[in-house]
């Protein structure tokens, strides 16, 4: 595994980098070859927070804990990264889906004006085609509280959210 780190108010002592990466070789029985991970340390007042994301095809893995002990937060980061690698494999076993990406290289940028809020940052990933189930599955792998994905059913591009009371919302395209 390749694995690039940062730091946020924290110098990333060569200590660190060999902590995190014994741990992350545990989950190299996962990998079929070469995988990419970012690793990030941060300090803010006195929680250590570490975010673990792991690129794989057609899904991204992410982990982020924080307590007051850096190598508490690493620890805990392996285990949530290694419970989603289990949970992925099973869904992986359970359910081979075949289908093919959308691709999002020739959509043009969009025109920033001088004034107001800017895009900042851009986010490309794989889209295939999947359920409701699995797109909610994939949003709790990730531990966002939004996911797009294309419905299986529909072929359209939907978004899944987590409402405030703790159930799901979806947005489908009305044409």
């Amino acid at each position: 595994m390749k694995i690039n780190f940062t730091g946020k108010n924290v110098e990333v002592t060569e200590a660190l980098k060999e902590v995190t990466e014994k741990k992350l070789s545990r989950l190299d029985k996962y990998f079929r070859g070469d995988v990419e991970g970012n690793v990030t340390f941060s300090v803010e007042k006195n929680r250590k927070i570490i975010e673990i994301t792991i690129n794989l095809p057609r899904t991204i893995l992410r982990a982020e804990e924080s307590s007051d002990d850096m190598y508490a937060s690493i620890d805990k980061a392996i285990d949530v990264l290694e419970r989603q690698m289990r949970k992925h494999k099973t869904k992986l076993q359970k359910r081979y889906n075949n289908g093919e990406t959308i691709r999002f290289e020739n959509i043009k940028p969009l025109v920033e004006e001088e004034e107001g809020p800017k895009i900042v940052r851009t986010k490309r990933f794989d889209m295939k085609p999947m359920d409701v189930e699995e797109a909610i599955l994939q949003m709790e792998l990730l531990r966002h509280n939004f996911f797009v994905f294309m419905n299986a059913e529909s072929d359209d591009i939907n978004v899944i959210y987590k409402r405030k009371d703790g159930n799901y919302g979806l947005i489908e395209p009305e044409y």
